[in-house]
């Protein structure tokens, strides 16, 4: 589902920074996978290069069979929009849409019909519990609800592949808990290809596999 031969990244400034250095993985589809590594290591440079949201500087990924250095920038926002769903640690909601509208937009983006948004913005919100929580603006919710909503914007196109970079980061223990479940629960059901880029050990060890990045290079590859 993912391939990435020979990747690596530098950063062009007064000084020439190199973020990744000949990364070789590969990621099966429906897998679970864990990217830990202290900061600076290169782990969120990497979930961004396999998100299309920066180019390698050398070697070639691939998501789902597709080349990415292959695509246009038009094909790239479709790979975007179609194929990936991101995760963030600060949410990224629109503070002035509702939690329906939020989950919605990436759905309006695509021309989807507005019947069809709103039985599918509505259908994932319950899906992650927020059923009462649909006229709510972000500032109304919890950490918690906020991320929940995410999540749910997140999957709007069903992705095959989900990106989270510390889905949990922002949040307190108990609700980070609370949200690591949820993944894992959707995961499950809909069969989606994970990677969670984490400091939190407990969201490592609870992956089926953890990926090691030290000084941009991958150190250690752990199946449990």
């Amino acid at each position: 589902m993912i391939v990435l031969r020979g990747v690596s990244k530098q950063f062009e400034g007064k000084r020439k920074v190199t973020a990744l250095e000949g990364v070789d993985l590969t990621v099966e589809r429906g897998e679970m996978v864990a990217i830990v590594g202290p900061s600076g290591s290169g782990k969120s440079t990497m979930l961004n290069l396999i998100g299309a949201l920066d180019h390698a500087s050398v070697g070639e990924i691939e998501i789902d069979g597709t080349a990415l250095s292959s695509l246009s920038d038009d094909d790239l926002t479709r790979v975007r929009r179609d194929k990936i769903g991101f995760i963030f640690q600060f949410f990224n909601l629109l503070p002035t849409l509702t939690c329906l509208e939020n989950v919605s937009l990436p759905l309006h983006l695509r021309g989807w019909p507005r019947k069809e948004i709103d039985n599918r913005a509505r259908e994932l919100l319950a899906l992650v519990k927020l059923g009462a929580r649909l006229d709510h603006l972000p500032e109304e919710l919890s950490g918690g609800e906020r991320q929940r909503v995410a999540i749910a914007r997140a999957l709007s196109v069903y992705p095959p592949v989900l990106l989270a970079d510390e889905p949990t980061g922002n949040l307190d223990t108990a609700t980070g808990v609370e949200i690591l479940k949820l993944i894992h629960d959707l995961h499950e059901r809909l069969g989606a290809t994970v990677l969670i880029v984490t400091h939190d050990a407990a969201v490592a060890e609870s992956c089926p596999r953890t990926i090691h990045i030290r000084d941009g290079r991958i150190h250690e590859d752990t199946r449990r």
